[in-house]
């Protein structure tokens, strides 16, 4: 691992171009990696020679409770990350410490909390998310065991924000990637070679989980670390965590209103259409996570550069961060859009081989994914203020895309459609317009409002 003053140091005087690309690098590959955790299980399940389908919608109906899991370490994690870079910036090394040890404890309170209150409400909020009967087992069996991983998902992604926020971007990617690769690798033992099932893929990737776990707590309780998380310092204390929880709210909106997201599109398309629908726009929205894996990597390459400029008040130095990210985002979406719209089963195929479910998709794929082209100026602007410590300005334009405009949309279109009739559509093809709606206009929105805010945030 590198030296430990090094990459504080140069996130203040490195040229812009070179730090973001050095720091974005191991991001997005982290991130990509990370989407192995999501897609990898659902590639060797949707393949099982009986049930694959039925198996590939069970695990659809229970992402939105993995995503909420995810989102409270996101919470904690991605709230906690800026403000230590921003002390880091202000060199304010112990209070910078000191979020950093209430956040940890903070997600072991959270890791026992989470686990018992969904070991006993998993079976109705199943079945309220769209599973069938045929569905439910599916479902039931893999959340079951994937629930006693819980504390290990809120060290390895929680912890793991504070990692980068110093500086060590390779150091989190080896994270993700020693995880990620051991999930690859004993998937196939549990579900084919064991005979488990679904069990066996949500016991790959407890385990899988588990060590990535540890790796980053070696990491962060050794010497290599620039912040260390002290014994005096493990009580949780309320001036540093609020702070800390009231700049994650944004990123924890972003990954609940997933799940959200999930409920609306699942049980819609069980409503307007059947499990084949439900399998595919499962598979849809993975697709799409995934392709907008490096995106969020991008960002989170970005925030330790801009978090640490913007205390240390170099502002040209955040604003030429900003440009370069948006512009990089930009390219990015447009070659996805394209790439989608020309062969729109070449993702569909790598989930499944079903004749029904590749018809279905190539169909409402094309839609669905139409706004990825305008989207990165929604996830750059958003990042910047959550990189800028903007709490109440990143939570709301986190809430807009998908709390005011995506989820409201997806009840409201197929109702039009068919209850109404007032839209040209079937229920399903007014369910996929709703995404796209929502990104666009949200990507404008956040915009607007970035430009208008920053004049003033950045005024030297």
């Amino acid at each position: 691992m590198t030296n430990t003053k090094k990459p504080a140091g140069d996130l203040g005087t490195a040229p812009v171009g070179k730090l973001l690309v050095r720091m974005a690098i191991p991001c997005i590959t982290a991130q990509l990696i990370n989407a192995l955790y999501n897609i990898v299980d659902r590639i060797y399940i949707g393949r099982l020679p009986d049930g694959g389908t039925a198996a590939l919608a069970g695990l659809g109906v229970s992402f939105p409770i993995i995503m909420i899991i995810s989102a409270f370490a996101a919470l904690v994690g991605m709230g906690g990350a800026p403000l230590c870079s921003i002390r880091m910036g202000e060199k304010k090394q112990q209070e910078a410490e000191a979020i950093l040890a209430s956040c940890f404890s903070a997600l072991l309170i959270l890791s026992v909390t989470l686990t018992a209150i969904f070991f006993l409400t998993k079976a109705p909020l199943l079945r309220m998310f769209g599973a069938s009967e045929a569905i439910f087992p599916y479902a039931n069996d893999y959340l079951t065991i994937y629930l006693c991983g819980t504390v290990f998902v809120q060290i390895s992604l929680g912890m793991n924000a504070f990692i980068t926020s110093q500086g060590f971007a390779s150091v989190s990617m080896k994270t993700v990637l020693i995880g990620a690769i051991l999930n690859i690798i004993l998937d196939p033992v549990f579900i084919f070679a064991l005979g488990m099932g679904v069990r066996g893929a949500a016991l790959a990737t407890v385990i899988s989980q588990g060590v990535s776990a540890v790796w980053v707590l070696c990491f962060l309780f050794g010497k290599k670390t620039k912040l260390h998380i002290r014994r005096d310092n493990i009580i949780p204390r309320m001036k540093h965590l609020l702070p800390a929880l009231a700049l994650g709210v944004s990123p924890f909106i972003m990954q609940t209103t997933e799940s959200l997201i999930q409920i609306a599109f699942t049980s819609g398309m069980q409503k307007y259409g059947d499990d084949a629908y439900v399998s595919a726009v499962s598979v849809m929205i993975s697709c799409m996570s995934v392709l907008l894996m490096p995106l969020m990597g991008l960002a989170q390459g970005a925030q330790p550069i801009i978090s640490y400029n913007y205390g240390a008040k170099n502002f040209d130095r955040v604003r030429r961060c900003n440009k370069l990210m948006t512009w990089m985002m930009g390219i990015y979406c447009i070659a996805v859009w394209a790439f989608v719209e020309i062969w729109p089963t070449a993702l569909m195929r790598v989930f499944s081989s079903d004749v029904t479910l590749l018809e279905i998709g190539a169909h409402g794929i094309r839609i669905f994914m139409f706004g990825v082209s305008i989207i990165f100026l929604q996830v750059s602007c958003q990042h910047t203020f959550l990189a800028l410590g903007q709490a109440k300005v990143s939570m709301l334009l986190a809430l807009l895309r998908k709390v005011f405009l995506l989820i409201p949309l997806a009840l409201l279109l197929p109702w039009l459609a068919v209850e109404v009739g007032v839209l040209p559509l079937s229920g399903t093809d007014a369910l996929y317009l709703a995404e796209p709606i929502a990104d666009i206009c949200a990507a404008l929105v956040t915009f607007t409002v970035y430009r208008a805010r920053t004049k003033k945030l950045l005024a030297e």
